[in-house]
């Protein structure tokens, strides 16, 4: 997966991720991408600071993390926000989006998600984007051994 700062026509800038530079290209041709703050669809990539090497990891069995996404409800320890009138349309809109990208771009590994981050993080099993269940134990074990984890809000889908 790829991670692009996008910027749309009224200057709002938002992040997202893709599966290459190509699905990126694809979406934003098609109307998908959707600025979160206005809703313009005409958006493009923003300038980004480049991703810089980080010093070797000291043991040369240990590789770096695969893109690896957690998606799980939100815990009583996750920051919660209430609004009066439910979630924002276009802020439902915008995760709907989120867990499609995820579903159609990364491998659901259900429950076993913590022991297959790492596998992925150790190099015995394909590098790739995953998602699935982990509590937050897990999450934070995970986050401490240097696994890049990420808990987000799982809607329900836009189609039903």
């Amino acid at each position: 997966m790829i991670h692009y700062q996008v910027r749309c026509n009224e200057g709002h800038e938002f992040d997202g991720w893709f599966k290459d530079s190509g699905a990126f290209d694809r979406q934003v041709r098609r109307g998908l991408v959707e600025c979160p703050v206005c809703g313009d669809v005409k958006v493009a990539r923003a300038m980004m600071a480049p991703a810089l090497q980080r010093a070797p990891v000291p043991s040369p069995a240990v590789q770096p993390a695969a893109p690896a996404v957690l998606a799980a409800p939100a815990s009583a320890e996750a920051p919660m926000a209430v609004t009066g009138g439910g979630m924002p349309d276009q802020v439902r809109a915008l995760l709907q989006r989120m867990r499609s990208e995820i579903e159609n771009n990364c491998d659901y590994v259900g429950p076993g998600f913590a022991d297959e981050a790492r596998r992925i993080h150790r190099g015995e099993s394909e590098r790739r984007g995953i998602y699935g269940e982990a509590t937050p134990e897990e999450a934070r074990s995970l986050n401490e051994e240097g696994i890049d984890v990420k808990r987000i809000p799982w809607v329900e889908r836009a189609d039903g």
